[in-house]
């Protein structure tokens, strides 16, 4: 039987809320058995580019990263945030260490070519930038360092083999990372973020929706109950699934235990 491994994926809103993290970090160390975490950091990186002058631009919940606004992600993500969290669970007692994609080439990439999208009905080529698509996880490379005791704080950096850094959703890299260890381990995904689970009714935190299957995804996507950054959350939690996760719930930061929320299978 396999060991069980849990993976939280933290989103940035939580990682701007003192409040919410707090009590985050302090659940996550609670977490019995092993556990990575990964972290996202978007609504940071967007203030330090203000404060630096550079404007944000987002389509349909990815953020286009030209060269200014990798330094800056890769500053923020790889480095602020990270290495934040790291100090943080260490004072919560986790033998936590910091990875970018690139460290240990845990996760490699390639940038996105252009691709059409469609925005407000409209299809239209997009071209992401310094965006990557990952194209391998190493699992047993992480298994390794899991299984020596260390928990890996993961940001959402990847590299393409060539020297170059690119920015990955943090939710992608969260179901890249669980569909790698479940060959190694009895996988729980959990998408952390500051709603109670994917809602019916965006203004209506009682809402939530508790189960989603592929063809309900399509059927909310269709009617616009699912948009903007839930969309991508969904189809990487349906991807991990396919590939061997056990469970993937998609709940408030302070319920991580698994009890509550949207369950995605």
């Amino acid at each position: 039987m396999k060991e069980k491994l849990t993976i939280v994926k933290v989103g940035g809103a939580v990682v701007e809320d003192e409040l919410q993290l707090s009590q985050l970090l302090n659940d996550f160390s609670a977490i019995e058995g092993r556990k990575v975490l990964v972290h996202g950091g978007g609504r940071r990186a967007t203030k330090v580019a203000s404060q630096l002058g550079i404007e944000s631009h987002m389509v349909n919940g990815r953020r286009i990263t030209d060269a200014q606004m990798l330094e800056v992600v890769t500053m923020v993500y790889g480095g602020l945030v990270n290495k934040s969290l790291v100090a943080r669970l260490q004072a919560c007692g986790v033998n936590a260490l910091g990875l970018t994609g690139a460290d240990i080439d845990v996760i490699r990439s390639h940038r996105r070519p252009p691709v059409s999208v469609t925005i407000e009905g409209t299809p239209q080529m997009v071209d992401y930038g310094f965006v990557g698509d990952v194209d391998k996880a190493d699992g047993e490379r992480l298994a390794s360092l899991i299984n020596s005791g260390i928990t890996p704080v993961i940001a959402p950096l990847t590299h393409d083999g060539k020297g170059n850094i690119l920015n990955t959703n943090a939710d992608t890299m969260a179901s890249e990372v669980a569909k790698a260890l479940a060959a190694f381990f009895d996988v729980t995904l959990v998408f952390a973020f500051e709603k109670p689970g994917v809602l019916a009714d965006a203004d209506n935190d009682n809402s939530v929706i508790p189960v989603i299957k592929a063809a309900d995804f399509e059927r909310y996507k269709a009617d616009g109950t699912i948009s903007g950054g839930m969309i991508p959350k969904i189809e990487n939690a349906l991807q991990a699934v396919e590939k061997g996760v056990s469970r993937v719930v998609i709940t408030k930061a302070n319920a991580i235990d698994g009890t509550h929320g949207t369950t995605v299978c």
